[in-house]
């Protein structure tokens, strides 16, 4: 990755690209092994920018758990946060996930169908009262390997597609990635609620799960940085994946 210094960038986005340089410093470059920054004005004059986009990109990395600013002390790095792997907390996209652990993704058993929109449904992508909309329900198996590791359903609205037909899409790529480069769409945060489930049958017989063996059951608003809801998913885990989480008390 490129030091923030050689791409002219805006305050925000300066912030981030600084951000993310430092995260990467921290984890395999120049600052590897730190469990204490230098300090904003060391920092600025190391990468070529301000203090005020320094200050900026720590905001944004101590938000995310990876390190704290203690007044009198100084910049403190959690190195077991930073090494922490499939935080719950981001958004990480599970063909990501399987490839970080070694094996090669890809999805089977697909179905594309197009539904009326239930009222909930409705209601949680934000689509206006009184009309009657039509839905496209994308469900995938998706394998690590030839394990089978988890199953995905994924709506969104057809009016998205802009007149296209779902039959001629390629869903077996990552949805996030459909959703930008055919409707321009970028998902930038998801509203996740989270718990243990059985699984239907049909899934269960799917997954090649034992009886003894539970699903975790992510379902999933996705909003755009306009905080436009475009996308529900849910998506049914088997143990195959390992979470973690950053909590910080309030």
């Amino acid at each position: 990755m490129q030091t923030p210094t050689e791409t002219p960038l805006g305050g925000a986005l300066r912030s981030q690209q600084t951000a993310e340089w430092l995260l990467q410093q921290l984890r395999s470059g120049q600052l590897a092994g730190a469990v204490q920054l230098p300090s904003e004005q060391e920092l600025a004059g190391m990468l070529g920018v301000s203090r005020t986009v320094v200050r900026d990109a720590l905001s944004v990395l101590e938000r995310a758990g990876y390190m704290e600013r203690v007044r009198g002390i100084g910049t403190l790095v959690n190195r077991e946060v930073l090494e922490a792997d499939n935080r719950l907390d981001q958004k990480i996209e599970f063909y990501s996930m399987i490839r970080a652990a070694g094996y090669e993704p890809h999805s089977d058993t697909v179905s594309v169908t197009r539904e009326t929109a239930a009222p909930a449904l409705a209601k949680r992508l934000a689509l206006p009262a009184g009309q009657e909309h039509t839905l496209v329900f994308v469900r995938r198996r998706v394998l690590a390997g030839d394990r089978p590791v988890l199953h995905s359903t994924d709506i969104f609205p057809l009016a998205l597609l802009g007149g296209r037909r779902p039959d001629t899409l390629d869903f077996t790529q990552p949805i996030f990635t459909l959703l930008q480069t055919i409707c321009g769409l970028e998902v930038t945060k998801t509203l996740a609620h989270l718990r243990a489930v059985p699984g239907p049958p049909a899934v269960r017989r799917q997954l090649e799960l034992r009886a003894d063996q539970a699903l975790m059951q992510l379902d999933e608003t996705c909003y755009t940085r306009l905080c436009q809801p475009v996308l529900c998913c849910r998506t049914l885990y088997t143990d195959f994946f390992d979470f973690s989480i950053v909590r910080k008390l309030l």
